[in-house]
């Protein structure tokens, strides 16, 4: 096990160095290489300031700053509020039907005065959308909660508390905890890094690139019904058809960027291979390669029989490797933290070069 060690990915990166690498990345497109032309009038009628897309770049940094600078909301997050609302639509929706029909008229109500009211705030004043995109960014992240809670798994599970690593992991996963090992409290909280990297960051990420503000917005709360209603169970079989089927289509072209993100920062052409080869077999089309991606890269097996809702499920193989252990979880948050980073300077450099374009 411990040859074997060194093919992990090292320590999460601190807060200062994140922060200053952001810095860095962002600055070509704040201070110029070469002196700026004299303004003119018409030059300045010619072009706006900043494109359309250099504008988005600027609120993607500012939502992943205040993400990493306070994290999760501790209270009155405002996915509890959609959450207790979408229960209340889902009871009044069940006393007309469960149908898939009924659940897709849920999930539009549940959705839909969310986005509406999203647009009329930002459409209030004319540099309104600057904190309505950069709050609905900041609140759809995961990524500083995402790390501490990883690390909540991985701290005890090294000092060999498992009793407290096991609730540790429970509040993360939807597995069964309560009776794993070391090893299987490993796999999951590493898996769990792995999927999350995808729905609560870079899948953010991507539909606030194309869309802004009301583009992540649509897909957080759909992500957050497929989490509440995306069950294959007596209760929600038909009632949580639409929202499983919308969260899969908005996640399609996301987690194959996120697979190709694991893919380009750790072994690449292992973590390539799995994709290929394991993917198609995992259950879910979205997960699969996002998982058998982050596996291979990190040089790591995961996959293998859970226990969901109290019953084993034998799920395929994922990645080829060692078995996972605390340094895997750990070694799961830097490969999505340098994946952040990947994201951030490949947008700035696309904004540049557009910029660039359009002088």
């Amino acid at each position: 096990m411990a040859a074997q060690a060194g093919s992990l990915t090292p320590a999460p990166l601190g807060r200062a160095a994140l922060t200053t690498q952001a810095f860095a990345i962002l600055a070509p497109l704040v201070v110029p290489s070469s002196p700026a032309p004299a303004f003119t009038v018409s030059a300045h009628r010619r072009a706006p300031i900043m494109s359309a897309f250099t504008l988005i770049v600027f609120k993607l940094a500012a939502g992943l700053l205040l993400d990493r600078l306070f994290g999760e909301v501790p209270r009155y997050h405002p996915l509890v509020s959609f959450g207790r609302w979408s229960n209340g639509v889902e009871a009044r929706v069940r006393a007309w039907s469960a149908s898939r029909l009924a659940g897709l008229l849920a999930w539009a109500l549940a959705v839909g005065p969310w986005l509406a009211l999203a647009l009329l705030v930002r459409g209030l004043h004319p540099l309104a959308h600057w904190p309505v995109d950069i709050a609905l960014l900041y609140f759809a992240l995961g990524a500083r909660s995402l790390t501490e809670h990883a690390e909540a798994i991985a701290q005890p599970l090294e000092a060999g508390n498992l009793d407290e690593a096991r609730q540790r992991t429970s509040w993360i996963v939807s597995r069964d905890t309560r009776t794993l090992d070391a090893e299987g409290v490993a796999r999951a909280g590493t898996e769990s890094v792995l999927e999350n990297g995808n729905d609560a960051i870079f899948g953010a990420l991507f539909w606030f690139l194309l869309a802004g503000g009301p583009g992540v917005l649509v897909f957080r709360l759909a992500n957050t019904l497929d989490a509440m209603w995306g069950y294959r169970t007596p209760q929600y079989l038909c009632f949580g058809w639409a929202a499983a089927r919308i969260d899969d289509l908005l996640n399609v072209l996301p987690a194959r960027l996120t697979a190709l993100t694991y893919a380009a920062l750790g072994r690449t052409r292992l973590a390539l291979a799995c994709w290929r080869k394991q993917a198609p077999s995992w259950d879910s089309p979205n997960a699969g390669p996002v998982m058998a991606a982050g596996a291979g890269a990190l040089d790591l097996a995961l996959g293998g029989t859970a226990i969901y809702h109290g019953q084993a499920e034998h799920r395929p193989q994922l990645g080829a490797g060692s078995a996972p252990d605390a340094r895997a979880i750990r070694a799961a948050v830097s490969l999505v933290q340098r994946g952040i980073l990947l994201w951030l300077a490949l947008a700035a450099l696309a904004a540049l070069v557009l910029e660039r374009l359009h002088a």
